[in-house]
């Protein structure tokens, strides 16, 4: 998985959460899990974003282009 892959994952699984938690209160176990999962996805996403963007040469543009896609603002989104 990309780093914007994983982004886009943890984005989905905190919706997942939010969906168990909505129609009643018995999922908050499942919800704990999903949660803990789209941690681990924001953070392998963090991680991806950070190993990119190096000190000598920065992130290539075509790794700039998908991170904007994936986690820009929705102006950002519509103009790529």
């Amino acid at each position: 998985m990309t780093g914007p892959e994983h982004y886009r994952e943890a984005e989905r699984l905190i919706e997942t959460a939010a969906d168990i938690l909505r129609p009643h209160d018995e999922g908050p176990c499942e919800a704990d899990r999903v949660l803990a999962a789209a941690q681990v996805h924001a953070t392998l996403a963090l991680a991806a974003a950070t190993a990119l963007n190096d000190a000598e040469d920065g992130m290539p543009q075509s790794a700039y282009q998908e991170w904007r896609a994936t986690a820009g603002t929705k102006q950002d989104r519509r103009t790529t």
